[in-house]
């Protein structure tokens, strides 16, 4: 009876020190992702406060290197992960978060920034709110996810048609999916994430994973927040 309640204490033990861990794993994450996307934010408005970087940037051809510039960052870091090291990894999320901030900084230009702001803060309402979600169900999501994933193949292609097209109506249509997909892809990432922590084998490759959790949730906070502002932004 003894040895029972021994083997509870210690299980329990076990237990609480996995979730300890997990909560500094995920608020490590979110810390990345936060100071991410206030370092995107600071850079974006400084460039749109400014006429000669806006006209050197968005006048000239160098607006198509920093528009496509935050894709080829994504890819190094996705596909590069396993062979930089975690340092490495972490720098090069933080230039590709001020790089999207130089592309970001094109909003300005299109939106009133009171109505930027209110945006955001509604784009980070919406974002708590699924990804706590996805952090507390005990729903398994991959089914969702997989659904969602083809959802997102179906809007990219669809955006890239409506390029040639230019119909009102198909970036609507574009725009109301884009705000679903994203509010799910959400959920399903952070629950995906809260698994990977018990994959890491060491503190190398957790602080890896680390990176590439704080580049996924950035990556689904900037996508929704585009979307909510084609329907909620207020045009100049």
């Amino acid at each position: 009876m003894a040895d029972y309640r021994y083997q509870s204490a210690r299980t329990r033990q076990i237990d609480e020190a996995v979730d300890m861990g997990l909560r500094a794993y995920m608020l490590k994450i979110f810390n990345y992702m936060a100071v991410g996307l206030g370092l995107t934010g600071v850079v974006a408005f400084l460039t749109a406060s400014s006429p000669t970087m806006m006209g050197a940037i968005f006048g000239t051809p160098l607006k198509w290197v920093v528009m496509l510039a935050p894709l080829g960052f994504v890819f190094a870091i996705s596909f590069g992960i396993n062979r930089m090291s975690a340092a490495t990894a972490q720098a090069l999320f933080w230039v590709y978060a001020a790089v999207m901030g130089l592309s970001l900084a094109s909003i300005f230009i299109v939106y009133t920034g009171t109505s930027i702001a209110r945006v955001f803060f509604i784009t980070s309402g919406t974002f708590a709110a699924m990804s706590l979600y996805g952090y507390t169900t005990k729903r398994d999501l991959t089914a969702m996810g997989s659904f969602l994933f083809m959802g997102l193949i179906g809007i990219v292609l669809a955006s890239i048609v409506n390029l040639f097209l230019q119909s009102s109506g198909l970036s609507f249509v574009v725009s109301v999916l884009g705000v679903l997909i994203f509010t799910g892809l959400t959920a399903y990432d952070t629950q995906a994430i809260k698994s990977m922590y018990y994959e890491a084998d060491d503190a190398e490759v957790g602080e890896k994973k680390a990176v590439m959790g704080a580049l996924t949730l950035y990556l689904d906070f900037i996508n929704l927040f585009m979307y909510l502002l084609r329907f909620l932004g207020d045009r100049r």
